[in-house]
């Protein structure tokens, strides 16, 4: 099969597509054809070298496509159904992959827009669980108009919490569509959100990772009422909790998404698409960070979407 890798660290160009073996899935494991992978902030930081050591390395942990192989003991789906989810060890950015944990593609969206879903609504859920954040909250994002923070923003709107998110000046007509109240991220932000919410807010969330533990901590009371998903060093220096998928994953939410988006509750944009073989020009998006939405490769049969 064919798949995405690096064999040295470096920019977009040490991407290549190379010849694997097939991967067959092992107990309660599945195998599908993919259709089309998600592109992550975390893959073109382990491709500069910033999180893990070894070489070479597959890429991709999201995708979605039709099952074509079972594993023991595996009862929930059948050969030739539409599935997305995560695969069992990285490598999902390839003609074939094996997942651990996935649900049935809900019925409206296409392959692209699945394959946009596992690692935003897996991160903004649990980042959502571990705050705590319920009906009556009051709960700011910050960076609420990326992939990640727009889902928090409406599963947590879902929740019946009050959301007020930040993102540039031009996001804020996108977050006031999603259910949120926006503010202009910078210099000024506590009384900007002040102005909002005088008395502050019950819990921060900060998605962006743009040095400001200081004032989601001032606005929420304390640092016990934030969560960061992006800003480590600043997690250990104001003690904040830094959530992290090792620490327990909230994969209920691949089964319990399809209700949301097919009562129209719940969307995940996606900014672009690319082919496989394109792979690098994805990567190179991505890290300019001026998109809206998720990038998305597409692989296999699935087609390109008349957007791009």
């Amino acid at each position: 099969m064919k798949a995405a890798r690096f064999s040295r660290f470096g920019g977009p160009e040490v991407l290549e597509i190379v010849d694997l073996p097939d991967p067959h899935p092992g107990p309660g494991q599945i195998r599908i054809a993919v259709r089309a992978a998600g592109i992550n902030p975390s893959d073109w930081k382990k491709r500069q070298g910033l999180m893990d050591e070894e070489l070479p390395q597959t890429m991709g942990y999201e995708a979605a496509g039709v099952v074509d192989e079972l594993g023991a003991g595996t009862d929930e789906v059948a050969v030739g159904d539409r599935v997305f989810g995560f695969s069992a060890e990285e490598g999902a950015q390839a003609e074939l992959a094996v997942l651990s944990y996935y649900a049935p593609i809900p019925p409206s969206l296409d392959f692209p827009a699945a394959a946009a879903l596992p690692a935003a609504i897996e991160t903004a859920t649990r980042a959502l669980d571990q705050l705590g954040v319920a009906s009556g909250n009051l709960l700011l994002i910050s960076g609420a108009s990326g992939s990640v923070g727009s889902a928090a923003v409406q599963f947590a709107v879902a929740r019946g919490a009050r959301v007020i998110g930040t993102a540039s000046p031009a996001n804020h007509e996108y977050l006031h569509s999603l259910g949120a109240e926006p503010v202009a991220y910078g210099e000024g932000l506590v009384e900007r959100v002040r102005a909002l919410a005088p008395k502050g807010v019950d819990l921060a969330l900060d998605v962006a990772g743009s040095g400001v533990l200081p004032e989601l901590i001032e606005l929420a009371g304390g640092p016990e009422h934030v969560v960061t998903i992006a800003d480590f060093a600043g997690a250990q220096e104001h003690g904040v909790k830094f959530s992290r998928g090792d620490g327990g994953r909230a994969l209920h939410v691949l089964g319990e998404i399809g209700e949301l988006i097919e009562s129209g509750r719940f969307s995940l944009p996606v900014a672009q698409t690319f082919p496989l073989a394109e792979i690098a020009a994805a990567h190179r998006v991505s890290e300019d960070g001026r998109v809206r939405g998720k990038i998305v490769l597409v692989v296999g049969g699935a087609p390109i979407p008349e957007s791009r």
